[in-house]
Parts: C-alpha cells; sequence; structure tokens
C-alpha cells in the first residue's frame, strides 16, 4: 500500500462505509462517493446518528454533502463488527426527546455554574471571548 498525500489519500475510501463526526458535533454514517481536493465529501445513504448515554437513534438523511472544514473524524465502518456495539437503539423521538433534555440539564448546569462565579465576584468568560481564543 503506498502513501498518498493530503486529500488523495481518500481516494481509497470511495465506496466504503464511513462514519464522519462534525464540527458541530453531529454524527453522520454513509457510502463515500465522491472527494475534492479541498476533501469535500459526497456521502449516499447518510444517516444521522444521535447519541444519548447508551442509546441511540438514527435520523436518515440520503445524500449529504459535507464542506471539509467541517470534519473532524472521519473513519471506516467495519461491517463485520458493527452490530457488536453495546448500544440500544430507540425509535428517533423518543432520542431526540432525550438529547432535547441532555441540553436543558447541561444549559441549566452552565447558568449554575455563571451564577455561582459572579456571587464569588468572578467574571465569567462569555461565548463571544471564546471564539477569539
Amino acid at each position: 500500500m503506498s502513501y498518498l498525500p493530503g486529500t488523495a489519500s481518500l481516494v481509497e475510501e470511495i465506496d466504503k462505509k464511513l462514519l464522519v463526526v462534525l464540527r458541530d458535533g453531529r454524527t453522520l454514517i454513509g457510502f463515500l462517493r465522491s472527494i475534492d481536493q479541498f476533501a469535500n465529501l459526497v456521502l449516499q445513504r447518510t444517516i444521522e446518528r444521535i447519541h444519548v448515554g447508551k442509546k441511540y437513534g438514527d435520523i436518515p438523511r440520503g445524500i449529504f454533502v459535507v464542506r471539509g472544514e467541517n470534519v473532524v473524524l472521519l473513519g471506516e465502518i467495519d461491517l463485520e463488527n458493527e452490530n457488536n456495539d453495546q448500544l440500544e437503539e430507540v425509535p428517533i423521538d423518543d432520542i431526540l426527546e432525550m438529547q432535547r433534555e441532555e441540553q436543558l440539564q447541561k444549559q441549566q448546569a452552565e447558568e449554575r455554574k455563571k451564577k455561582s462565579m459572579l456571587e464569588q465576584g468572578l467574571q465569567p468568560h462569555s461565548e463571544m471571548h471564546e471564539e477569539y481564543l
């Protein structure tokens, strides 16, 4: 097997089932059909997988075009061991509700943290400042 520099190495992944984690935290699973020099991807038969704890749900997305700069992680799915995971699949409505509850809990925890910092005379950093760190 020879080494291909940059996005050319993705050519070997064409027609394989891949897992792609995006910058916004979403997880996509689909078959890689095309790439370009910017690592933009075209995925076919794509699903968006949502995890909450040890449960997951899949949303069918069809053909999905992913801008290369949004890819955090990309890897081939081992088809032989794909269904040997320890996760429980639940209906999509259930996983979306669990995801909303999880996000609400995180938001409430963040609010409590900010309030505690202010009570201690500390200035919590805002999300706007995080962009420049």
